[in-house]
């Protein structure tokens, strides 16, 4: 795989040819060989799910209110963004505002709703122009009207699109949608649709806020922060977890590229055994 310099042949490696194709795919404009030279392509995650932490701590740390470092964030998400469609990342999902997110004070919880806002509206014609995709997670109904607008308008403006998918959970808790997708088919059990014992995984999948969504490949942390915090809890079953000491405000391509080669290097086994492995595993 490597070319001598550290990097990827693709003449010697004809997986390095196919992997890219296929993440082309998806992002046509896609180029991991020149991002990241020293990861074969087909080891870039499908599915980055991230936990953006540190606004607040950036701020206080500078003297200012906690909004001007969720403001100062907003700048590591958009090259986020366009780092992962550089390396061909599929989906990219990113912890907004949890549900209990609402016991902020009424000042922070209103400029971040306005944020929301402002970013939706002013990135709607960039993303239909790179054919990105975006959906909301969370209890949608419960934002507040001029949110829900936003959403629903971007969503529906970017529905056609067909290239990677920027998904952004918002009013998200997962315990709270593990126990919504059970209401669900409670219901459907209720009106004879299915029976009690046939509900397996799959079923479970198909009613999360996530269906249709790959699961993440790789949950990244910033602020040296150690917990899930209530969030993909069912879709990161086996996703790699890599936590940097980086504040949000902070975290640049240079941590994304650290992350990606962490979760590259991994050998992940999905409960079965390594290619070398001599007695069972439960990881």
């Amino acid at each position: 795989m490597s070319d001598g310099q550290g990097g990827v042949s693709v003449v010697a490696d004809a997986s390095v040819q196919e992997a890219v194709d296929r993440l082309k795919r998806i992002h046509p404009k896609a180029d991991p060989i020149a991002r990241l030279p020293d990861v074969h392509p087909s080891r870039i995650p499908r599915h980055i799910a991230v936990i953006m932490d540190g606004n607040g701590r950036w701020a206080q740390e500078r003297g200012f209110p906690r909004i001007f470092g969720h403001r100062n964030g907003a700048a590591a998400v958009r090259a986020t963004i366009e780092e992962c469609g550089r390396l061909g990342v599929e989906v990219l999902t990113l912890y907004s505002f949890s549900t209990e997110n609402w016991r902020r004070p009424t000042d922070e919880v209103d400029a971040l709703m306005a944020m929301a806002v402002l970013y939706m509206e002013g990135e709607r014609e960039a993303m239909v122009a790179e054919n990105m995709r975006f959906r909301l997670i969370g209890r949608t109904a419960e934002l507040p009207e001029e949110v829900r607008n936003a959403v629903e308008s971007l969503e529906a403006a970017t529905a056609s699109c067909t290239g990677p998918m920027l998904c952004i959970a918002m009013n998200y808790g997962s315990r709270q949608e593990i126990a919504d997708a059970c209401q669900k088919l409670a219901q459907r059990v209720a009106k004879g649709e299915i029976d009690a014992d046939s509900i397996d995984p799959a079923m479970v999948e198909s009613e999360l806020y996530t269906a249709g969504i790959p699961d993440p490949d790789l949950l990244i942390r910033t602020a040296g922060e150690r917990r899930l915090s209530n969030y993909l809890l069912w879709q990161l079953s086996y996703a790699e977890l890599h936590v940097t000491e980086v504040l949000w405000p902070d975290f640049g391509i240079e941590h994304l590229h650290e992350a990606v080669r962490d979760y590259a290097s991994r050998d992940r086994r999905f409960g079965a055994l390594s290619a070398d492995a001599g007695e069972s595993t439960t990881s």
